[in-house]
């Protein structure tokens, strides 16, 4: 290798694997961090490269995109994988491997590496991001490649080459956690056995619900072609708009999640994941929607996201299914505008109201008041041509 480009976090597993590179291939490594909304974890990278002996370090500010061209185009679908997963961090992975692929080119590596293991799935999602955008690129996977077996050794391996072991809030080696403006995941440890309760002391985005205030938040979010724009009337810049959405589910205790779900690599997982903002979001894109779109168009929408749930999860963001599937989605969201108000309170997203110039809701169609276009003569035909099929299995 002439030189390698390493997605790297700061954490236990991505300075070990700098370190390991180093040793291993005896050329330099580039380090890339990505800042998508992870607060506090950023601090420190900077220092422990330079530590480590990096001289091109790479440290850079990805939230807006993040936000407007990854996470605001999967909500347009209400995408969710397999009824829970908001699907955090595997959003987050595309944008990354893009971007380590640009870097690459900038600095004249011919390799890049990650730090996901070989049993989850960040290692497809991350590769699949680095081909689709570089072909020819060198791939290096140290978990499936090095010697080391269990973050144990890892801990002695960092321990003999003086790199700093961070330590949770019971003084043991972390958690293995993921964390985005977008969402928070933890796994492993405890939460290995999917009887045992997630202790409150893994939760760093959302409150507990006997923290919360015992009175109830209303807010209103204006859409504007499937995406929000304004939050209570002030219009807001996507990574903002979610930003605050995080600080007023946080309060409210809205976003956890304790999920076993099917990994692509072929096991089960158990996660417990914080998506604050995202939880709101979600539930006020449907409650516009609502009385924006056709029926066929919200139906078709609703048969086709577990598919495109599955192909993000599976690291496919690239592939043409993706794009074929974003471009059927954007299509239907051209009239998907309008304003929804929301009370948020003790771990409820609960809508109020929702309107829009584009509204499909027709008053006189529905209301028990008002005859309108609607015969009700006419429902009994309708019935009768539908109990058809029913009648004949007798």
């Amino acid at each position: 290798m002439k030189k390698i480009v390493l997605a790297y976090s700061g954490g236990l597993d991505t300075s070990v694997i700098l370190k390991w590179l180093q040793n291993t291939y005896n050329c330099p490594v580039v380090t890339f961090t990505a800042d998508i909304g992870q607060g506090e974890e950023l601090k420190p990278v900077e220092k422990k490269a330079q530590s480590l002996g990096v001289e091109e370090i790479y440290i850079e500010n990805l939230q807006e995109e993040f936000v407007r061209d990854y996470v605001f185009p999967m909500f347009r679908a209400n995408t969710i994988y397999e009824g829970n997963y908001l699907l955090g961090t595997a959003i987050a992975r595309p944008l990354i491997a893009k971007r380590q692929i640009e870097i690459a080119k900038e600095v004249g590596a011919d390799a890049v590496a990650h730090g996901a293991t070989g049993k989850g799935n960040d290692q497809v999602r991350f590769e699949l991001g680095y081909y689709a955008n570089n072909p020819k690129i060198k791939v290096i996977s140290p978990w499936r490649d090095w010697e080391f077996e269990t973050r144990n050794d890892l801990i002695k391996f960092a321990e003999l080459n003086q790199i700093p072991v961070t330590k949770d809030k019971l003084g043991e080696p972390p958690f293995s956690t993921d964390a985005n403006i977008l969402h928070t995941s933890s796994e492993g440890k405890i939460l290995e056995d999917p009887w045992i309760e997630p202790p409150e002391y893994i939760f760093t985005r959302v409150k507990d619900l006997l923290e919360t205030p015992d009175d109830p938040e209303t807010i209103t979010i204006e859409f504007e072609k499937g995406d929000p724009i304004k939050l209570d009337g002030k219009k807001l810049k996507p990574h903002e708009i979610l930003s605050k959405l995080n600080k007023i589910a946080e309060k409210h205790g809205v976003g956890r999640v304790d999920i076993v779900e099917n990994r692509f690599v072929g096991m089960k997982s158990r996660g417990v994941y914080e998506t604050p903002g995202g939880t709101i979001l979600i539930h006020a894109h449907r409650a516009i929607e609502s009385i924006t779109l056709d029926r066929g168009e919200a139906h078709l929408k609703d048969e086709i996201m577990p598919k495109y749930a599955e192909i993000i999860y599976n690291g496919l963001w690239f592939s043409s299914e993706r794009y074929a599937i974003q471009k059927l989605i954007d299509s239907t969201q051209k009239k998907v505008s309008g304003d929804v108000k929301i009370k948020i309170f003790k771990g409820n997203v609960i809508v109020l109201g929702r309107k829009s110039q584009n509204s499909l809701y027709n008053n006189s169609l529905v209301s028990f008041d008002e005859k309108g276009d609607y015969d009700q003569k006419d429902a009994e035909g309708f019935i009768k041509i539908n109990s058809i099929r029913l009648k004949n299995l007798k």
